[in-house]
């Protein structure tokens, strides 16, 4: 389900390192544990200067889980972590549906159009109502774990949510 991580980004981005620092956050840390976490689950990562507005990338990938195309997904994935595109930009998002085999035409429609809109404000309306905070949110059964947990988080949230194990 999408996520407002950062809504009120402008849709031209913002460059990553003077927002971090706005935010009281230290961007060569932040950059290197973000680093270690990719690695760690084998992930590829590469460092970006921005960071993008993903309203529109959100509306596309909600469509594209309507076509039944969930590999929209890591090609937004790849773009932003590992490629450093801008996820705000119609065109780059237009190429990366057309690279999972989604119609380009069809792909611009959405966004132009924002046939999406909607359906990602009710669930950013969800998300808040469901109290969470940041990404990943794992819930199960009313129970939820915020952020990248390791396996063994993972297994006690399914259980105190009542998931037996197979």
């Amino acid at each position: 389900m999408p996520f407002p991580l950062h809504a009120d980004t402008p849709p031209e981005g913002l460059d990553l390192k003077a927002y971090l620092k706005r935010r009281g956050i230290d961007p060569e840390a932040s950059f290197e544990r973000l680093a270690g976490l990719m690695r760690a689950e084998g992930l590829p990562y590469a460092d970006r200067a921005r960071t993008s507005q993903s309203r529109l990338a959100q509306e596309l990938a909600t469509w594209a889980t309507r076509e039944g195309v969930f590999a929209l997904h890591d090609a937004l994935f790849r773009a932003y972590f590992v490629d450093g595109r801008d996820l705000g930009d119609c065109d780059t998002l237009v190429a990366l549906a057309e690279s999972v085999g989604l119609s380009g035409q069809k792909a611009r429609r959405v966004l132009v159009e924002r046939t999406e809109q909607a359906a990602v404000d009710d669930d950013w309306q969800r998300v808040r109502a469901l109290g969470i905070t940041g990404v990943p949110t794992f819930v199960a059964n009313g129970y939820g774990v915020v952020g990248a947990q390791p396996y063994e988080a993972l297994e006690k949230l399914v259980q105190e949510a009542g998931g037996q194990r197979r």
